[in-house]
């Protein structure tokens, strides 16, 4: 027989069941108030990252010809200037890669001339750098160093120029040739001739003095015609190009990478962790910045909230502009994941489904999976879900599903995302919530207990036309779902 004290603290837990008015009868939520106003923009801390990322290069003087285009590298993360390769970036994939400025077949157009051969010269010293070859120096062979572009990927630009004393050139690789050829994935003027040579090419041999390089004739030729960059895979192209970045709300940070690359920003809004209130990334700007007119570095801003060309009001600070600034929606496959398409009413009302979303119970239950205009129950906006019994007649789970399979592909990764709140009731109350995640029918993830709108991810894979669901709920242990996603991987 219970004692007398356990006796007093289940009348007590009881009395405490009765008093909560249940979601169906707008009761008021126990959980504590987040502050969750999105972040902005942090323009001053990448004005300041560009002043300290120095991106531009020139051909080594060591480095053979024809060497494969590097991968893209990320320069700076959030301010904290990084060296670091793209993790998918490898080679099949950066066969894939399209820059923001691609040659077409129409030809090429002298962006400057070179000095006259008496006199020396410099060769570029610029950003997007991505390899080099040399021509037959027989004559300044400009047709094969413009033909050759049109082979590199990326290539829209490329310098030409005759480089003296250069040991590797005149003596070790196959070639032997002087005559340089230079590519570059952005187009430079005549200002960025700032490579004057003057290097010693190799060590001194039985203590004879070695000369030092020079250049001479170096002229600039790029493409004459440009054309967009394809969109990432799953992702759709929001605006641009234009003169604005975004200032938006829902900001993650930023990277500087070393090329204009839309695939590598996609590629980097992918892989940026969950804001814990925001989620994950859904938008991604990715911009260019001169300083004085020269291109300077290539910035990647990511948001977790998507925004459009109305909030693209950076146009640049001092000497520094923004050019071909695009932004980039990710692509969702859930049509209303926020539930903000159910306004059934204006104020305070619920559903089992509305047309994207259905809720069931199991055979004994009522409104066991539900869909609410409430605010107050909301992660953002007025919509969210609810899985248990929405008058608190009966402790039985619900399950919640988008009224159609969601339109995948065979074998490619996804990622869900959903804010799951089990913080409706007092914590000894909500300690048996649980919310699985169902792929199939399969369990593939999951929370439980009481919690805050805390941010669940599962990873799953796609094999067409894919079944979503959310089960679990048990009043009065009743657990809200909001702003749910399903992103391609």
């Amino acid at each position: 027989m219970p004692s007398p004290a356990r006796l007093f603290r289940l009348s007590a837990l009881l009395a405490s069941v009765r008093a909560i008015v249940p979601p169906g009868h707008q009761g008021a939520p126990h959980q504590i108030s987040e502050d969750r106003t999105a972040p902005t923009s942090n323009n001053i801390l990448i004005v300041q990252t560009v002043d300290r990322v120095d991106q531009k290069t020139s051909a080594p003087v060591d480095a053979p010809p024809n060497l494969d285009v590097a991968p893209t590298m990320v320069t700076a993360v959030d301010g904290n200037i990084v060296n670091t390769t793209i993790a998918t970036a490898n080679s099949e994939s950066r066969r894939d890669l399209e820059r923001f400025i691609k040659p077409r077949q129409s030809g090429f157009k002298k962006i400057f001339d070179g000095l006259p051969a008496a006199q020396k010269d410099a060769s570029i010293q610029g950003t997007a750098y991505l390899t080099h070859t040399v021509v037959n120096n027989a004559t300044y062979n400009v047709k094969a160093c413009t033909d050759w572009c049109t082979t590199v990927e990326g290539c829209v630009f490329v310098n030409l120029y005759y480089e003296f004393n250069n040991y590797f050139l005149d003596h070790v690789f196959s070639e032997k040739s002087n005559l340089k050829c230079a590519a570059y994935a952005d187009i430079h003027t005549a200002a960025e001739k700032l490579n004057f040579g003057g290097l010693a090419s190799h060590s001194p041999v039985d203590n004879a003095s070695v000369p030092f390089t020079y250049i001479t004739r170096s002229s600039g030729w790029a493409v004459d015609t440009l054309v967009d960059p394809s969109t990432p895979d799953g992702y759709e192209l929001v605006f641009g190009p234009t003169g604005g970045a975004n200032n938006a709300a829902g900001y993650m940070g930023f990277d500087f990478i070393d090329r204009y690359d839309v695939n590598a920003c996609a590629q980097l809004c992918n892989a940026r962790g969950a804001d814990p209130n925001g989620g994950g990334c859904a938008y991604f700007n990715i911009w260019r910045a001169t300083v004085d007119g020269i291109p300077t570095t290539y910035t990647c801003s990511m948001y977790y909230l998507p925004t459009d060309e109305s909030t693209a009001l950076n146009f640049g600070q001092g000497s520094l502009r923004v050019t071909s600034s695009r932004g980039y929606a990710r692509t969702s496959l859930l049509p209303d994941g926020g539930f903000e398409g159910f306004t059934l009413c204006s104020d305070f009302c619920f559903a089992t489904s509305y047309a994207n979303w259905t809720g069931t119970s199991p055979a004994s239950g009522t409104l066991d999976a539900s869909i609410f205009f409430f605010p107050p129950y909301a992660h953002t906006g007025h919509g969210s879900a609810l899985l248990g019994a929405a008058l608190g007649d009966d402790a039985l789970p619900g399950t919640l599903t988008p009224a159609a399979p969601l339109e995948t592909e065979a074998g490619a990764p996804y990622v869900v995302q959903c804010f799951v709140s089990s913080a409706f009731s007092a914590s000894e109350f909500e300690a048996a919530a649980h919310v699985d995640v169902l792929w199939n029918g399969e369990r593939v993830g999951g929370v439980h207990g009481f919690m805050e709108y805390t941010l669940v991810e599962v990873g799953v894979i796609g094999t067409g036309r894919d079944i979503l669901a959310f089960v679990g709920g048990a009043a009065p242990a009743w657990s809200f779902i909001d702003d749910c996603k399903v992103f391609k991987a």
